[in-house]
């Protein structure tokens, strides 16, 4: 059985991530369906679109939008499952939805999409803790490749193109290809920025 033109995916784990776990003690951080912050991102691949031809296969594990497992409530206060819902936790998933596959050894970025590490601000008359659309470049994809701009480069991006992920403990900026605007050399003093409550978080999901 194969969709026409999406995924058909279902959730790795909960398809929220409610709990995060803090110097061994496990804490409840939402409890409402609402917010799309703590959604689960996680999702396996069940099948493959007949119409797209890509390097996602059935059973690798891919990085989603937060809409398609999300729960919602009607104009009447009823729950409702996900608009993407297909049967059982079997849901649909447009190839626009998808930010990151994993074949078990690595993430690699899908399409246009890219990951930027934020770095620490060294300027000492800010209280910003990170330096402004400047990065580390985590996850590149081929389109920067060509430019000759590839993973672990410093890069400056565009302001309001980032959207706050956090992968595997690491909060990162998901952009796309044309969101990278400058290569930066190295000055020798750049360090990522990742706060302590990222690396509590553990798996994957979306902050903003």
């Amino acid at each position: 059985m194969k969709s026409l033109y999406d995924f058909i995916v279902e959730p790795l784990g909960d398809k929220y991530s409610n709990k995060i776990t803090i110097a061994g003690k496990e804490l409840v951080v939402n409890t409402k369906i609402e917010d799309f912050k703590f959604v689960n991102r996680l999702a396996k691949v069940v099948e493959t679109p007949q119409a797209f031809n890509t390097d996602i296969e059935v059973g690798d594990i891919i990085v989603i939008h937060q809409n398609v497992f999300r729960v919602f409530y009607d104009m009447k206060g009823r729950k409702k499952k996900s608009r993407s819902w297909f049967k059982d936790e079997w849901h649909f998933c447009a190839i626009d939805q998808i930010y990151l596959y994993n074949k078990g050894d690595k993430w690699r970025s899908f399409g246009d999409r890219c990951f930027v590490s934020p770095i620490k601000n060294t300027e000492s008359l800010t209280l910003d803790k990170e330096k402004s659309l400047v990065g580390i470049l985590k996850y590149d994809n081929s389109s920067l490749n060509a430019l000759g701009i590839n993973s672990g480069d410093l890069v400056g991006y565009t302001p309001n193109g980032e959207w706050e992920f956090l992968i595997d403990g690491k909060r990162l900026y998901c952009m796309k290809s044309n969101d990278i605007v400058i290569k930066y050399e190295y000055q020798g003093n750049e360090v990522e920025h990742n706060p302590s409550w990222a690396e509590s978080g553990g798996g994957v999901n979306q902050s903003s």
